[in-house]
């Protein structure tokens, strides 16, 4: 608020101009006003440099967060997209992809939507608890 400042100066050159006796109560009031109105117009120019640099702080941090999300997000949107691929399922029977939805899962079997037969379903799992499992079984 440079145009405050400004203003302010120009009050005080106004009453310094205008060789008022300042031996008056009105012109000692007018003189501490113009006094406070200085001190406050120079209080809201270091607020606004300090704001203005606060802003470019929290640009930067904006940024920064923006770069760990997109590291941290696009790990679970690959993982999104792959967990898709698996509710996808093509029908052994009529050859049609339909999306797999798990409470019609029935003893591991599917009924198709299309052609109404049933699909066995076989799972596929890379825990730890699982690849031992099947390691014994073989």
């Amino acid at each position: 608020m440079k145009d405050l400042k400004e203003k302010v100066a120009y009050l005080k050159g106004l009453a310094e101009g205008m060789e008022l006796d300042d031996s008056t109560n009105e012109v000692k009031l007018l003189k501490a006003v113009i006094h406070v109105m200085d001190d406050l117009a120079l209080a809201v120019d270091d607020i606004e440099e300090i704001q203005e640099e606060l802003g470019y702080q929290v640009d930067e941090i904006d940024e920064d967060l923006g770069e760990i999300e997109s590291l941290l997000y696009e790990d679970s949107d690959e993982k999104d997209e792959a967990h898709e691929e698996d509710k996808l399922i093509n029908c052994p029977h009529c050859g049609e992809s339909f999306e797999l939805d798990p409470d019609s899962i029935k003893d591991d079997q599917i009924d198709c939507p299309i052609c109404s037969k049933a699909i066995d379903i076989v799972w596929q799992c890379d825990c730890e608890d699982c690849k031992e499992e099947e390691q014994e079984q073989q």
